[in-house]
């Protein structure tokens, strides 16, 4: 979400290398994200190879920016 929040789209294999997450764990965790509403993902092509683009949505934007606003309170305590 760190990622997607900093950027207007970013696709798997970026995503992928950027958090070094394995392509099986980046899977699970996208349709997560995409089943809470977080993302919203594009599969298309480009030429013949598969191509998963991945949006923030405001509701996702909404759900970090209360995220961060929660771990900043808790680390004040």
């Amino acid at each position: 979400m760190s990622l997607l929040i900093s950027v207007e789209r970013a696709d798997f294999v970026y995503i992928k290398e950027q958090t070094g997450a394995t392509a099986g764990n980046l899977s699970v965790q996208i349709d997560k994200l995409s089943t809470a509403g977080y993302i919203t993902v594009t599969k298309g092509f480009e030429g013949k190879k598969p191509k998963t683009t991945c949006k923030i949505t405001s509701q996702g934007v909404d759900a970090f920016e209360s995220y961060v606003a929660n771990l900043q309170t808790y680390l004040k305590r």
